[in-house]
């Protein structure tokens, strides 16, 4: 592998050039960005929403789940302790069986879904939010800069996006790693990636484990905002 070789295309998280060459298998490259630095699969390797759709059909996860529930519960929990008792709630891209909703209700904090496969309800995008959670989706956007941006728009002051997404360690630990083989898994972030996140939004940054990341924006009223 020539890691000095580049492409031209840029970051689909901040749209920087000069993306380096970070691993490569039988299947795509992998490109990493030096300024975010995301590692990110090239736009004609990236699978079609026929391709998704079917992928995602395969999942079986569901409120019944008591294992599903204990994954979700380590993002869930230190949120919860977060939150005000009257927080209104986007879960972004739910999947086939929305979960963490109906743990929150249970809880007595409402959550609106919002999936564009399965809960393709646009608006839900129109409305300000206390908290939003994106669990095992951040891997798979195609456009991240333009969606994050989004969500973090859809945010109340002092409003936490609750993402849960596995991390990228380094160029030796990529090579083996089971999470960039699945198809639909087409961005990576770092440790790295979400310091420059939380420095472009001036938001306050936590690792709360290995794969849950808080970002909480400003409690700071936004201008033209009462």
């Amino acid at each position: 592998m020539d890691t000095n070789t580049t492409i031209e295309e840029p970051c689909p998280l901040c749209q920087s050039g000069g993306s380096v060459l970070f691993g490569e298998d039988r299947r795509r490259c992998y490109w990493r960005c030096p300024c975010c630095k995301l590692v990110f699969v090239a736009r004609y390797d990236l699978p079609t929403s026929h391709e998704e759709k079917a992928e995602y059909d395969l999942h079986e996860n569901a409120p019944e789940d008591d294992g599903y529930r204990r994954f979700l519960s380590r993002l869930f929990n230190p949120l919860q302790q977060r939150l005000t008792d009257d927080a209104l709630g986007l879960d972004f891209g739910c999947g086939p069986g929305p979960t963490l909703s109906v743990m929150a209700a249970e809880s007595g904090l409402p959550m609106r879904l919002y999936d564009p496969f399965y809960a393709p309800d646009l608006s839900v995008l129109a409305h300000r939010y206390d908290f939003i959670t994106a669990t095992e989706v951040v891997e798979h956007l195609h456009r991240p800069g333009a969606e994050l941006d989004r969500l973090w728009d859809l945010l109340q002051p002092g409003g936490i996006l609750a993402i849960m997404t596995k991390l990228v360690i380094d160029q030796q630990a990529f090579t083996t790693w089971h999470y960039k083989n699945d198809r639909t898994h087409v961005r990576f972030f770092s440790r790295q990636t979400f310091h420059w996140l939380a420095e472009k939004w001036q938001a306050q940054l936590a690792f709360i484990d290995k794969d849950v990341i808080f970002l909480r924006k400003s409690e700071l009223k936004e201008e033209g905002e009462r």
